[in-house]
């Protein structure tokens, strides 16, 4: 994960810092479709150094969403074929091949059956325990990494109002110093002070986006851990495992 972090931060910034660069020397340079040149121009015109930090978040919080989408794909099972042979295994009075099933399946639901199976000899009420109480861990490690995505979703748009404080600041201090209010004296200030904010906001919708989907994506393997544990218990049941 943190491989994964340090090398979209670093390309991600050099690849921003390496067009800004260009388009310093040659604003017509780079052969970029025009609404991601314009995008580059914007986030210059709104102070690159301060909105770098902005970038940090997009780019830090994005390294966060495809860890844990990807994490998540990895752990989404097909729940039905894995009771299935589960099942077959128990019908033979093969525990300890019901368990290997359930080891060598990836996921958290996979995880928990298997601690539900681990303590069948010691009858229902123990079996149910195990699940909810290794469920607990599974829920745990499903959320990781999400308190850092919630923190670049709310970073992200206070850079951006701190920006136009900044840009606000800026362009009354031009005022003083000109003894001018004329838009062409304030305009320079007032338009880093928007563009940050926008930035800012752009950003952390992009990140919300990607939470909401994560989470969805959770919801949905809890409620399968729910289902297969109820199942397990059943078929467990109904193979006389608890004797």
């Amino acid at each position: 994960m943190r491989k994964v972090i340090a090398l979209m931060l670093v390309f991600g910034i050099a690849h921003f810092t390496g067009a800004f660069d260009l388009m310093a020397q040659d604003p017509t340079a780079g052969g970029e479709s025009g609404g991601f040149q314009m995008l580059k121009e914007k986030f210059i015109e709104g102070d690159w150094k301060f909105m770098s930090f902005v970038l940090v978040c997009l780019i830090l919080g994005l390294a966060f969403c495809i860890e844990r989408i990807i994490t998540l794909n990895i752990a989404t099972a097909n729940t039905d074929k894995l009771l299935s042979s589960i099942d077959d295994q128990l019908k033979s009075g093969n525990i300890n091949g019901a368990m290997e099933v359930a080891k060598s399946t990836p996921g958290p639901t996979a995880a928990i059956l298997y601690e539900g199976l681990r303590s069948a000899g010691k009858g229902p009420e123990a079996v149910e325990k195990a699940i909810v109480s290794y469920g607990s861990v599974q829920m745990g490690l499903l959320e990781k990494g999400l308190v850092w995505i919630s923190l670049f979703i709310a970073i992200a748009p206070m850079l951006g109002f701190m920006g136009t404080v900044i840009g606000m600041i800026q362009a009354f201090d031009t005022i003083e110093q000109v003894g001018d209010i004329s838009p062409a004296v304030v305009a320079g200030g007032i338009k880093v002070a928007l563009l940050t904010t926008v930035f800012g906001l752009i950003v952390a919708i992009i990140l919300q986006i990607f939470y909401n989907y994560i989470v969805s994506k959770i919801d949905g393997i809890v409620n399968k851990m729910e289902d297969a544990s109820i199942s397990l218990v059943d078929i467990m049941s109904s193979n006389n495992v608890f004797k």
